[in-house]
């Protein structure tokens, strides 16, 4: 039995889903899922200056800016839409770990309003050290998620690696009129959440053997959770910029939403939608290292209330969220069909959470 179907979990206290056998996938890497992301401070210095190349007409979304994927005009009708994901386990159970790494780079389709039409795997892999069986149930669990979502896995590339390795690139296609950047907000917009925050708090615990079994399966339904919303949000006239939220946090990106679209927002905590039991981790001191790591780079822009709980907000508001759910800035007037969309298909946590306002890029948060 495994806590993927809900069964018993292996330990008294432990819902890693992994075969008493099997070794821990999570004892593998130095960090998992998203949490494994280049800090945001050090990515910026990666990617300023140098030489760059001339950027074709047709290429509609690149390195100019912080978004999701790259998009590129085929003609009136249709753009690619191209992205690549990856990251280290985030469970140990080798199905569940499979289905989050697929589920998370289709997202960053999905979030520029594109529908994925073709995925090939990213695999790396200690083979002297983890069972071929294992690695197989890692590409069962990735081929499961693509299949749900209507997209063959066509191909890839597998590397022998120190660490276990596994994700996607993923193609799609969208029109280019309803491609949705991240950095179109305007002032006055709205703010719109779709799953809730603390994957990487629940992650913090069950390295530690402390997330429960129902804890575990909150996890696995938000991180398997495709967003399928995007291609119906994106054409929808109100609705202006879209993103996922991933590594850096929910502040992180609605940071890169403020920088690229040059405005401020305002985020009402109390709205902010949190796996159950997030708040009872916090207290137990369950936080990533990626946390700290995302607040040094970009705390000075962000303004929290000054509280005596201000540690555990801002532990849960930086949380990097693997496969995090969608954020979607639009018109005050299309907020009710945001949601609509988001609930028909099946965002129960989905809920506006703040606003975008004018002035220099930032965040408050009330």
């Amino acid at each position: 039995m495994d806590a993927r179907n809900g069964a018993a979990p292996n330990g008294p206290s432990v819902a890693t889903g992994a075969a008493p056998e099997s070794p821990r996938l999570t004892s593998f890497s130095h960090g998992g899922g998203c949490g494994c992301k280049i800090a945001p401070g050090v990515l910026s210095e990666l990617l300023r200056g140098g030489a760059r190349l001339p950027v074709p007409p047709q290429l509609l979304v690149g390195l100019d800016s912080a978004d999701d994927a790259a998009v590129y005009r085929i003609d009136d009708e249709k753009a690619l839409v191209a992205t690549t994901d990856f990251f280290m386990p985030i469970v140990d159970d080798p199905y569940d770990f499979g289905r989050i790494a697929a589920t998370n780079a289709l997202s960053d389709v999905y979030a520029m309003g594109a529908t994925p039409i073709l995925a090939l795997a990213i695999v790396a892999m200690p083979i002297d050290r983890l069972p071929l069986d294992v690695v197989r149930r890692i590409l069962e669990g990735g081929e499961s998620v693509c299949a749900s979502a209507g997209v063959p896995v066509a191909g890839g590339h597998t590397i022998d690696s120190v660490e276990p390795i596994y994700g996607l690139a993923a193609i799609g296609l969208v029109h280019p009129a309803h491609v949705r950047r991240n950095d179109e907000a305007r002032p006055g917009d709205r703010l719109v959440l779709a799953k809730p925050l603390g994957v990487g708090i629940a992650s913090a615990a069950l390295k530690k053997q402390r997330l429960d079994a129902d804890g575990y399966a909150a996890m696995i339904a938000s991180t398997t959770q495709l967003n399928v919303s995007g291609p119906a949000l994106a054409r929808l006239p109100g609705v202006h910029a879209m993103t996922d939220v991933t590594g850096f946090g929910l502040l992180g990106h609605v940071l890169e939403m403020c920088r690229g679209a040059r405005v401020r927002a305002r985020i009402a905590a109390v709205s902010v939608p949190r796996l159950p039991g997030s708040d009872e981790r916090l207290a137990d001191g369950f936080v990533t290292g990626a946390s700290a790591r995302n607040w040094a780079a970009y705390g000075r822009e962000v303004r929290l209330p000054e509280t005596g709980d201000a540690d555990r907000l801002r532990a849960l508001l930086t949380d990097p969220q693997t496969s995090g759910g969608l954020l979607v800035a639009c018109d005050a007037s299309a907020v009710d069909a945001v949601l609509e969309i988001l609930h028909r298909d099946g965002f129960a946590s989905a809920r506006e959470i703040g606003e975008v306002l004018p002035g220099e890029p930032g965040i408050e948060v009330v």
